[in-house]
């Protein structure tokens, strides 16, 4: 079985994708080359023992002679990534042969984008869906987009360890706030929790309060963040209660520390959830879908910093956690012999993307040529590739320079204004 992932997290889910639902397998994996390349001690953090290697692109990586001899294809990317490995699948293998069963999934819970995220990945023999609820979803937005609604798959987040499996640890009663690195995003909502949990700390001097970042200033994550805490934390001008720490790691130890998971709207949650730990899912920054807090809407679980400075402890609805993959379900078994008797196919038809140049010519070339692919599925020429990338950094330098303005307008501008106008 192999895995091709291009982050940390990826890496991490679809690595023990792999081993829960092939446990008798060999399992390797590959990390796509990029600027995001997580560090060994990201990968430390994941808790897997296996070392993905590197290798180069996506046209370098559908050219691998290994392919034919692999069984199973775990495809831990997003969506677009996935759209681009399927075509360049779909070139090598265009007839029916035997080839891998390639198969791509959700990192996390699946709060935006259901539509196009799903319809990037449709084209993979399985698609899996972590939760009852996922799956019905899916199946309706294929079976409505004339896709195969057939290749979803339930099963649930190979992370999330036995359910109810949250046991007394010693020391003193632990909140942990779970952070991200891009919600919320502004640098004043952030400070924001910073205030709070400082303030929550000296409200509880019994308590110990951890605030679990995501790894250290300066590494890439999955997910960009432009405000480290460790980094608003110095500048703050706030003394830090000695309850209070900044910590990083595997959030599996983490948990197994925690009393009270807090977060705006991490996988983390859903891992504490799980655990049976009590688990805070804030609303200071409002239910918003960009966000992604407004998932947990009907968990029992939405609460305020307030509220947990005095005391509340949120328990998860026992129906919500069910319909979203939490707590003990049959659906891993089920999904380990449903992929069994796949394996068994001596010969698989082609790979068929959902987009492709008949209906997507506007948007595909342009998906794949940032994967170094032309419409077709064939590798670009080198010049080709040269004036994409020079397109693809001249729209990030602008798309960086137009957040960057807006930040300054919302953050400075706008309420120097305000203040101006009430003068």
């Amino acid at each position: 079985m192999l895995v091709l992932a291009d982050t940390d997290s990826r890496w991490k889910w679809g690595f023990l994708t792999a081993q829960q639902l092939f446990p008798g397998g060999s399992h390797s994996g590959l990390l796509l080359d990029s600027v995001g390349l997580p560090s060994e001690r990201q990968l430390g953090d994941t808790g897997v023992d296996v070392r993905p290697e590197v290798t180069g692109t996506v046209p370098d990586f559908v050219e691998l002679d290994e392919l034919d001899d692999v069984d199973a294809l775990v495809l831990a990317l997003p969506g677009g990534a996935v759209q681009a490995v399927l075509h360049g699948l779909a070139r090598r293998w265009p007839k029916a042969s035997r080839r891998p069963l390639v198969i791509s999934g959700y990192v996390g819970v699946v709060y935006e984008k259901h539509a196009e995220g799903l319809l990037l990945r449709s084209g993979s023999d399985v698609i899996l869906a972590n939760s009852r609820t996922d799956a019905e979803e899916f199946r309706r937005l294929l079976a409505g987009s004339n896709a195969d609604p057939s290749v979803v798959l339930e099963t649930v987040l190979p992370f999330l360890g036995e359910p109810d499996s949250a046991l007394a640890h010693e020391g003193p009663f632990t909140l942990t706030f779970a952070a991200q690195p891009g919600v919320p995003g502004s640098r004043a909502d952030r400070e924001l929790v910073l205030r709070r949990l400082i303030r929550h700390a000296r409200l509880h001097p019994e308590r110990e309060v951890l605030l679990k970042v995501r790894g250290k200033v300066g590494e890439r994550t999955t997910h960009v963040e432009n405000y480290p805490y460790q980094q608003l934390a110095a500048r703050l001008g706030v003394q830090r209660p000695d309850n209070l720490t900044i910590v990083h790691g595997n959030m599996g130890e983490v948990l197994a520390r925690t009393d009270l998971l807090v977060t705006v709207s991490s996988t983390a949650a859903v891992e504490a959830m799980h655990r049976g730990i009590p688990t805070a899912i804030l609303t200071d920054f409002g239910i918003k879908e960009r966000l992604g807090n407004h998932y947990f809407i009907g968990s029992g679980c939405l609460a305020g910093f307030s509220e947990l400075d005095n005391g509340e402890l949120p328990v998860a609805d026992a129906d919500w956690t069910s319909a979203h993959g939490l707590g003990r379900s049959t659906a891993v078994d089920d999904a380990r012999a449903a992929l069994a008797a796949r394996l068994t196919e001596q010969v698989r038809p082609p790979l068929r993307p959902f987009y492709t140049m008949e209906t997507a010519s506007g948007m595909l070339p342009q998906l794949l040529g940032r994967y170094d692919l032309d419409g077709h599925g064939h590798a670009l020429e080198a010049d080709d590739s040269a004036l994409l990338d020079l397109q693809s950094a001249m729209r990030s330098l602008v798309s960086r320079a137009a957040r960057t303005a807006y930040r300054q307008g919302v953050d400075t501008v706008a309420p120097a204004l305000r203040r101006l106008a009430r003068l």
